[in-house]
């Protein structure tokens, strides 16, 4: 596996974990009872993105690790499998 399709496999992976963690522990500013005029009450109080691009990123690479060593050091491919 080269270098860039390594890049291009571990952002594809970082996107889709990323919405996977988006929603985690988000609050509405509904619940908490905290509204800013001129949005709606349905937008996220706090939605700690910092916090949720890290653990995205760790996630990311430990599926990327898996997946890396699926490829490379098991031997299986895409022919491997039935169709």
């Amino acid at each position: 596996m080269s270098l860039t399709s390594g890049l291009a496999i571990y952002f594809i992976i970082w996107w889709v974990v990323l919405f996977a963690v988006l929603p985690i522990g988000v609050r509405t500013q509904e619940e908490e009872g905290e509204i800013v005029p001129g949005t709606v009450p349905s937008a996220p109080h706090a939605p700690q993105l910092a916090k949720k691009a890290v653990l995205t990123t760790i996630v990311a690479g430990v599926i990327f690790a898996a997946f890396y060593w699926v490829r490379v050091y098991s031997g299986l491919t895409l022919d491997d499998f039935p169709i």
